[in-house]
């Protein structure tokens, strides 16, 4: 053995070790980068290690673009290639690198839609149905097809499974909604990883159940990134947003270091409690922490500090993205809409088109919204005209329902009504909650009365909307309505069993309150101070309205 050879096993053994002993993303490309310096990207054994590594750290990027790199792979490199796509789950790429490996170039031939089925159809002619990785990426191809029976009967032939084959199993399964299935294979599971656990709480968390995603987030064993993520973001789809922060915080304890999603997951969290100042210190971790101010995290902090009163820094944080997608417009023409900015939400949206970027429909109902803050009934008609033969997008409910806060609002109380009547769509009760809403303001007690007939159907155990109208014959006197009102409420057993809440941020807590509520550990000095406040409106002079009637 030559004295160069030597030493280029020894530089290729220390680099496998250091392979190994990676734990940072960072890490593994600086030994990447030691790699290329010793010639060392061309060694199938220390590809092999390098691919694996990457599918540890879901950077399946750098995996490709070593792969790419080397000259003459041989099986082990391939094998290793299929299980990192299959582990990060891209099943085309995945198939795709095993019909390179075995030169099937008719396949790749095969029209896209009957391209599962090709491929099915060459592994078993070629002796590769046995080949677990390859048949893993084939389960994973029919469920993003929707095809979850051929996916299942996939899975069911499988001579051998691995604890990815289940997982991903698991996962077309919770994808589709089918939990029953899911948890039943999850509990069949002879050895679980934790990607299968965090198949059935995303599974959970896309069907609302929070409390079977909490009750499994708390009993897994081990909990990585996108564990911590996933339940994040059960809790903030389900407005839970003060139990999402509380994660966060656990997660930071136990040290493990959020990425971008889980970054733009809890901004978007604080901006819906309000918190704009724990929001400005995540901002503030996200750059000390080197996070690339992205067009996920981006528009995340435009929303914060719009829905937080902060609108001068949403646009400064517009401005500096380099990168601006849909979502970066929708945010800062929301921001600026109820802020009352509506000719210059409506500027951005022009700007938006000379960009080329093309809106959707959320893109106009922050439009719409900004023309109904403004009262611009003209402008907001024009707007809701043109989506169809602009824009190819058909109107929603949600579209109807600006529409019809921006007609009742206005006072076109009898142009609302006839709107509603034309809908292409049954009317729901936001649209009839709208235009009661206008009713109240111009008291139209005819309308209202319509729009509530309608509403008793939808909601029938909604106090509010009787409150309303209890209101509004209360502020014309008309006390006979008002206890016939009453009357039907405790004949229907209608309550308010849900009062409003509010929340304020002081010294990184939130605070919660609700009607009549004493829970708050403060709860005494807080009725002791509204007493004194109560004195002083009094003192000075202050009329209750008396329109407004207690239930």
């Amino acid at each position: 053995m030559t004295p160069t050879y030597a030493k280029t096993i020894t530089n290729f053994n220390h680099l496998a070790q250091q392979i190994k002993k990676c734990s940072m993303v960072k890490e593994l490309e600086s030994v990447y980068a030691s790699m290329i310096k010793a010639n060392a990207n061309q060694d199938c054994f220390l590809m092999n290690q390098f691919i694996a590594a990457c599918s540890i750290f879901h950077r399946i990027d750098y995996a490709i673009l070593a792969f790419t790199h080397m000259q003459e792979p041989n099986v082990f490199v391939y094998n290793a290639m299929i299980r990192a796509l299959v582990q990060c789950y891209h099943p085309v790429q995945a198939l795709d690198c095993y019909l390179d490996m075995v030169q099937a170039q008719a396949c790749s031939l095969v029209s896209e839609l009957g391209f599962g089925e090709a491929v099915h159809g060459h592994i078993w002619k070629h002796g590769f149905d046995s080949h677990v990785f390859v048949q893993t990426a084939l389960v994973d191809l029919y469920g993003n097809a929707g095809k979850i029976v051929e996916a299942r009967r996939v899975f069911d032939e499988m001579s051998e499974r691995d604890v990815f084959a289940w997982t991903t199993m698991i996962s077309v399964h919770a994808r589709t909604g089918d939990m029953s299935s899911a948890r039943q294979l999850f509990d069949e599971m002879p050895e679980r990883n934790t990607a299968s656990w965090n198949a059935v709480i995303d599974g959970y968390s896309r069907l609302r159940n929070v409390e079977s995603a909490e009750l499994l987030f708390n009993q897994m064993p081990n909990r990585d990134i996108i564990s911590w993520t996933t339940m994040i973001a059960c809790y903030s789809q389900n407005k839970q947003y003060r139990e999402a922060l509380a994660v966060f915080n656990e997660m930071q304890t136990n040290g493990i270091s959020p990425d971008e999603v889980t970054m733009a997951t809890i901004i978007s969290a604080c901006a819906h409690l309000g918190a704009l100042d724990l929001g400005k210190e995540i901002h503030l971790y996200a750059m000390e922490m080197g996070f690339d101010l992205d067009v996920y995290i981006g528009s995340a902090l435009i929303d914060m500090y719009a829905k937080c009163g902060s609108l001068d820094k949403s646009l400064v944080v517009f401005f500096k993205l380099r990168k601006k997608n849909l979502f970066c417009w929708n945010s800062i023409i929301e921001g600026l809409a109820v802020h009352g900015y509506a000719e210059e939400a409506l500027a951005m949206f022009s700007r938006m088109q000379r960009e080329k970027i093309k809106p959707n429909g959320v893109t106009f109902i922050s439009v719409l919204g900004a023309c109904t803050h403004a009262g611009l009934v003209e402008e907001g008609r024009k707007r809701f005209l043109s989506m169809s033969p602009d824009f190819s997008i058909p109107p929603e409910i949600e579209h109807y329902g600006c529409m019809v806060d921006l007609l009742g609002k206005a006072g076109l109380l009898e142009d609302a009504l006839e709107l509603v009547r034309s809908m292409r769509m049954e009317p729901n009760s936001v649209i009839w909650g709208a235009l009661l809403g206008g009713c109240k303001l111009h008291r139209n007690l005819k309308i209202a009365q319509v729009a509530v007939n309608e509403l008793k159907v939808l909601e029938p155990n909604n106090s509010g909307y009787y409150t309303l109208l209890v209101n509004m014959y209360a502020e014309v006197n008309r006390w006979s309505e008002v206890a016939n009102i009453r009357a039907t409420m405790k004949e229907l057993g209608v309550e308010k069993t849900s009062p409003g809440s509010s929340w304020i941020e002081m010294d990184r807590k939130i605070h919660q309150f609700a009607a009549s509520d004493k829970s708050h550990l403060a709860s005494d000095e807080i009725y002791t101070l509204l007493v004194e406040l109560d004195g002083q409106l009094k003192l000075s002079g202050y009329v209750p309205e008396l329109g407004s009637v207690p239930l």
